[in-house]
């Protein structure tokens, strides 16, 4: 075996992608020496977007004082790599942030507006902005304001809205946000399609994880709606039922409303912007794998997204992932080749995550001590 390419997100809350790539790199030059190992650690919007473009290709990490998803100031982050902004909306929005304050009707997407102000105003071209791991549910309000967007209430008063204060709007005005963004491509990177409002939306889906009980369900749903008849009345546009514009609490339906933003598939863009095709060309295998595969991930996460591309060059691939679910047969049909699960022992999550990196270099090594024993020529 002459070369390995490993593309693979983390496992959540116990190993992360760049972890994955070193561990399958010692475990190679173990078994094949002379096999070179090609690391590409993705990551899918969330949590660690940056980091991994970062582990990618050249550029740096801009830190920025921005606002955190509470309004407080904080150090946060985005990442440059020449004209091109990778703006992680988990880094002044994420839900880590909080900790015990979670209220999405009050919470915000200001200090992401403030990131790609940032951005814009150091030379950025093009803004690839991560959707995940929010505290929010204010529909990219709070990041349209900072980026410009007047809001004003039915007395005239200019403010900022929030999850809980959305229905308040009387007047949107875009003027400034849209001179900023003149000659800007944005993208937005979402792994979900869920419509902005309604029982699949952003507020029933995903608020109660963000500290939402029943009641205030209810109601950030009815101030989704009222921000999607706002945004027709004052904006021209009807981003409701878009695929993904219920992602990041409603973030998907603003950054396309707002920004006028494309949303792309979050593992596509990865693998577009660091040359997938061409970095794995001549590999005679591809390590990919994430947390749990499931009948999510086969909705285009970053195991079936790698697959795709790379049954397209005949290149076989190896799922190795934390956990499996019942209904992951279709992931065969997708080009995965075979899916090992790090699982060893039956034992709580909360157990299994300090033994983690043990049991995924084990069985990475019994895969590679197999492929050798075979005398593979893969």
């Amino acid at each position: 075996m002459k070369k390995i390419a490993v593309v693979s997100d983390s496992f959540k809350g116990s190993i992360t992608s760049s972890e994955i790539c070193d561990i399958v790199e010692e475990e190679t030059r173990r078994f094949f020496p002379a096999c070179e190992v090609v690391s590409l650690p993705v990551a899918d919007g969330g949590e660690g977007t940056v980091d991994s473009f970062l582990a990618c290709m050249p550029g740096e990490k801009i830190l920025v004082e921005a606002a955190g998803s509470n309004f407080e100031r904080r150090t946060a982050f985005y990442g440059r790599f020449g004209e091109t902004a990778i703006i992680e909306m988990a880094a002044a929005a994420g839900l880590p942030l909080v900790g015990d304050e979670k209220n999405p009707s009050k919470t915000t997407t200001y200090g992401v507006g403030e990131l790609m102000r940032h951005a814009l105003e150091h030379g950025a071209k093009k803004m690839i902005v991560g959707l995940g791991g929010s505290a929010t549910n204010d529909g990219g309000c709070g990041a349209a304001a900072a980026m410009g967007t007047v809001f004003t209430d039915a007395g005239g008063k200019v403010f900022v809205p929030t999850g809980g204060s959305l229905s308040k709007i009387a007047r949107i005005d875009r003027s400034e946000t849209t001179r900023l963004l003149s000659d800007v491509e944005v993208v937005a990177m979402c792994d979900i399609d869920n419509p902005m409002h309604g029982t699949l939306g952003a507020a029933y889906v995903f608020a109660p994880q963000k500290g939402a009980d029943a009641a205030m369900v209810t109601l950030l749903d009815g101030e989704l709606a009222a921000l999607e008849a706002i945004m027709i009345r004052e904006l021209g546009v009807s981003v409701a039922k878009m695929p993904g514009a219920g992602a990041a609490g409603a973030m998907g339906a603003g950054v396309v409303a707002f920004f006028g933003a494309t949303l792309k598939p979050g593992i596509e863009t990865v693998l577009d912007t660091v040359r997938f095709e061409e970095r794995v060309a001549g590999s005679d295998l591809v390590i990919t794998g994430e947390g749990k595969l499931d009948n999510q991930s086969l909705r285009g996460k970053v195991v079936i997204g790698v697959a795709r591309r790379a049954r397209k060059m005949r290149v076989p691939v190896i799922a190795v992932v934390g956990d499996v679910g019942d209904d992951t047969d279709e992931a065969y049909a997708e080009g995965v080749s075979a899916i090992f699960s790090t699982n060893q022992l039956a034992i709580p999550f909360s157990e299994a995550k300090m033994r983690s990196k043990k049991d995924y270099r084990s069985t990475v090594s019994n895969l590679l001590r197999f492929i050798k024993a075979c005398g593979s020529q893969l």
